[in-house]
């Protein structure tokens, strides 16, 4: 922190001179003299400082005043000379200028803009609870725009045949398809990230940022994402920002020309994280282990931040900020979670959080081990006083029990569905087990649909349990109708499959009912049960759309109850409302043994509750049997 206020220059007569309104007769900044200011405009009445960074060849010979209803606070020196840090207290929303003076002389002024907040945006809702997230990697969802697939201030061109190549999905492509996600039941988007990778190759993913304030052109841009908020919340789905604040990709523009030598974690020769997430709450570990796991890269194309850094901290606050209060967004996602410095991190999510008290953000923490995973929830009792102010967390222990359990035929003491079971049985570890984030499937994880076999069965008993469980439901575009890619040449690239339909000439259009039914190809071409696509699919819709009004899901408690027989039966219920879900792993007919629940039915007199699916009367008072990987789902 030292060498932070050695280097800070506080322009003590500037500031003095207050507020002034008109700015002087100079010319507007070349952009040889200013190359950018970021964040590029701001609202009145926000809570977060704001601090520019201004850009430009020797911009720190130079003082700054801002002339509106605007004060400059501070100026700051970077060690490279082609950076300047300026707080700025804003008054009203308005035009201001920035005017650059030098030798006592005005040289140039910059416009810049201070807006009027959108009315309750401080007070925004979030995703809950209440939501079902739908994962869309953009460039594999559709092309609705082939024009851009190609841009001239961008290299890795469009391939389609490549797996790990672009293949020109884009935003104007996720527009042309709300009517389906709507159809669907779904309530939430999260796009993998949309921000400018000017990566040479394999950019198509998005998570090697270039540009934090710009949509990648081959998606679209800026105010054609405001678009597609807009049209989401006319339907009432949310939009969630996935952001990478652990690294940047080796393309950012500020690459080739670092503010301070500390902006990233600099070693001799690349050296990649440990990857070991205990590195950061392990009372045993060596400094250098723990050194390791958050200042070594991800890849040796993605530099890793240092959040030690203050100048760097403060850009990530306003940033997550900006596009929140820019976009209207409901929430945040952020990628490789404990890879960042730990308090630094702790304090962006407050700062997110203090601008709006009800934001949710969840962080990605990829790890099966329930107590490292729990220790980065906000309100966790951690032994070392730690608390990350992160409201949600990814369960994959959840998602590692679907996939090991859901494929055992027959139970043997902790094999099969018992899985599911004691992942939900370790709930008191977590602050707030139901702010987690359940997921049969991701970007990143192996295709459900290929784990459970091809079996659309246990496709849709999979699917079942992830609508029902406690927590907030997310699948991947595609396991709604159980995409089994099956190719995992080039891993990533082959799981990541295009949405057939969503590119002129396709084959088969699964965004349609027709194109559905007709199906008979797996994307291997080996042959495909006709309908079977549908048949997943409506059974998708009706459950996700039915999870809509299930306020015992949404807000309950879970009873659940052990069996050794390879199923698994839990009650969600409120004070007056009540769901049971009878999961039944087995290869024949099970019968529901409802006298075993008598502790939770006895006191509330349930005997009889009306099938989700089929909209048919249950009577438990006489014998129920749930045919083979089958889910019966029972509301009272």
């Amino acid at each position: 922190m030292k060498k932070y206020l050695m280097t800070a220059v506080s322009i003590l007569a500037l500031c003095a001179c207050g507020q002034e309104k008109k700015a002087p007769e100079v010319a507007e900044a070349t952009p040889e003299q200013v190359t950018r200011v970021e964040p590029p405009c701001w609202w009145a009445g926000m809570k977060t400082d704001l601090q520019l960074l201004v850009q430009g060849p020797a911009i720190s010979d130079y003082d700054v005043r801002i002339f509106g209803d605007a004060e400059v606070t501070g100026v700051h020196k970077a060690e490279s000379p082609n950076y300047l840090f300026v707080d700025v207290k804003v008054g009203g929303p308005g035009s201001c200028w920035l005017v650059f003076v030098k030798d006592g002389e005005y040289a140039f002024k910059v416009p810049y803009e201070i807006g009027e907040r959108r009315e309750g945006s401080a007070g925004r809702k979030s995703f809950t609870t209440a939501d079902l997230i739908y994962l869309i990697m953009p460039d594999r969802f559709a092309n609705g725009d082939p024009s851009n697939d190609d841009t001239p201030d961008t290299d890795d061109k469009v391939d389609r045949e490549k797996l790990t190549g672009r293949h020109g999905g884009d935003i104007k492509g996720i527009m042309d398809h709300l009517d389906y996600l709507e159809d669907l039941g779904i309530t939430a988007i999260w796009n993998t990230p949309l921000l400018e990778d000017n990566e040479p190759r394999e950019s198509y993913h998005g998570y090697a940022c270039s540009n934090y304030y710009r949509i990648d052109p081959r998606f679209g841009d800026n105010e054609m994402y405001c678009e597609l908020v807009r049209q989401c919340h006319a339907r009432g789905i949310k939009m969630i920002m996935d952001i990478v604040t652990n690294h940047c990709g080796d393309a950012h523009w500020w690459m080739k020309d670092l503010p301070f030598a500390d902006w990233i974690h600099q070693w001799p020769e690349y050296t990649h994280s440990n990857c070991n997430f205990a590195m950061q709450n392990d009372p045993n570990s060596a400094g250098i282990d723990q050194y390791n796991m958050q200042s070594g890269w991800f890849d040796t194309s993605m530099p890793d931040m240092n959040l030690d850094n203050p100048y760097l901290l403060q850009y990530f606050k306003q940033w997550a900020v900006w596009w929140i209060e820019y976009a209207d967004l409901d929430g945040l996602r952020v990628d490789t979670y404990p890879y960042n410095e730990k308090v630094p991190m702790s304090q962006w999510c407050a700062a997110v959080r203090k601008e709006y008290p009800d934001i949710n953000i969840v962080g990605e923490v990829w790890t099966n081990n329930i107590a490292q995973l729990a220790y980065w929830q906000d309100g966790a009792i951690n032994r070392d006083g730690f608390n990350s102010n992160l409201p949600a967390i990814m369960d994959f222990p959840l998602h590692s029990a679907f996939c090991q359990g859901l494929n055992a035929d027959y139970e043997n003491w902790d094999e099969g569905i018992t899985k599911v079971f004691d992942a939900i049985a370790n709930d008191a570890f977590y602050a707030d087990p139901k702010n987690i984030l359940v997921f049969c499937s991701n970007h990143d994880t192996d295709r459900i649909g290929d784990v459970l076999r091809r079996d659309p069965d246990r496709m849709k008993m999979v699917l079942a349990l992830t609508a029902t469980l406690r927590g907030i439901p997310q699948i991947f575009s595609g396991d709604e109708q159980m995409f089994t890619p099956s190719s995992y040449a080039h891993h990533d690239g082959g799981l990541r499959v295009d949405f057939p339909g969503g590119w002129k000439g396709d084959s088969f259009d699964l965004f349609t009912a027709e194109g559905r039914a007709a199906c008979d190809v797996d994307f291997d071409g080996s042959p495909l049960r006709e309908g079977v696509r549908a048949e997943v699919f409506d059974y998708a819709r009706r459950l996700f759309n039915w999870r809509k009004g299930a306020t015992a899901v949404h807000d309950g408690r879970t009873m659940h109850f052990l069996r050794r027989d390879n199923t698994y039966s839990y009650f969600r219920y409120t004070d007056d409302k009540a769901v049971f879900v009878f999961a039944n792993n087995c290869p024949f007919h099970v019968a529901v043994p409802w006298a075993s629940y008598a502790e939770f039915t006895g006191p509330r007199g349930l005997s009889a509750g009306t099938d989700v699916m089929t909209g048919e009367r249950v009577d438990f008072s006489s014998e129920v049997l749930v045919g083979p990987r089958q889910v019966l789902i029972v509301e009272f």
